[in-house]
């Protein structure tokens, strides 16, 4: 076989590997699920919710890693991001948003969203400046890392208080758990990814400048995010069941994938122009 067939090959099996993340990570979360019911064994509450929590997004993160051919990110860069993301990002959201918001309406939706989107940018900031090479596709890739630590742990918090609200029931927080780790690829992750990406390509010298296009981009993730949050409260005066609910945030999801699809595919253009531009020796 031809070498660059073989590379080929050998990336392509690598871009699959996210499936086997997904995979074993469910037959893990249902093997720990079947034990907690069989035993009953509160020391293993912990874990069901860690696994049913952290396995989407994990495995959101590896389908962006294994696509870093063209990309200097590291593991450990994508798994600091994902940390900072998810620690300063939740933080820094349950200081200010007590702050400025009292009760969840559609209107104090979009202000959740322009708190949210700002804490998880504190994540990337924190490992970007450690990051010589600035391109858009590194921050797509650091953005998805960040956002989804900060998905996977208000998660576990959201967990948590079903959990209380439900007097112990654990069918309860699966049910929340399974909800939100469906629909966790088209918010958070996406979002963060999209104006890290813009953030990213915006800088000039090694340096982040606040420009017009990442104005732009902060604010089309900000109504995203509100449009996402908002749909619960705009369909409850409607006659509409749980599906409905589930249809609505879907296509808002849906918007914000294909925001991102435009920038991701418009990453990988420019950066193997520049690839492609650099004299070989």
């Amino acid at each position: 076989m031809p070498a660059n067939a073989s590379a080929k090959a050998r990336r392509h099996h690598h871009e699959r590997a996210w499936i086997h993340v997904l995979l074993s990570g469910s037959l893990l979360f249902l093997l720990s699920l079947f034990t907690l019911r069989l035993t009953g064994n509160p020391n293993l509450f912990p874990t069901v919710v860690m696994l049913g929590t952290f396995l989407v997004p994990v495995t959101y993160v590896s389908f962006f890693y294994e696509r870093r051919h063209l990309s200097s990110l590291t593991l450990l860069s994508l798994v600091l991001g994902f940390v900072y993301g998810g620690v300063l990002g939740v933080s820094a959201a349950a200081l200010l948003e007590p702050l400025f918001i009292h009760h969840l309406v559609p209107s104090t939706a979009f202000l959740v969203g322009f708190i949210e989107e700002l804490a998880k940018m504190l994540g990337v900031l924190v490992i970007a400046r450690h990051i010589q090479e600035k391109t858009e596709i590194n921050g797509l890739i650091l953005g998805a890392a960040a956002g989804m630590g900060f998905a996977a742990l208000e998660s576990s918090g959201y967990a948590f208080t079903v959990f209380l609200a439900s007097r112990g029931s654990l069918n309860a927080v699966v049910n929340i758990m399974l909800l939100r780790g469906v629909l966790s690829p088209l918010g958070h992750g996406t979002w963060t990814a999209i104006l890290a990406g813009v953030f990213f390509r915006e800088s000039k010298n090694g340096h982040f400048r606040i420009t017009f296009n990442v104005i732009k981009a902060y604010l089309v993730v900000v109504i995203l995010h509100g449009l996402w949050d908002a749909t619960p409260s705009l369909l409850s005066i409607l006659p509409v069941t749980g599906l409905d609910f589930f249809i609505g945030e879907s296509l808002v999801g849906a918007l914000g994938l294909f925001v991102l699809w435009r920038r991701w595919r418009e990453a990988r253009r420019q950066q193997a122009a520049h690839l492609y531009s650099v004299p070989r020796v």
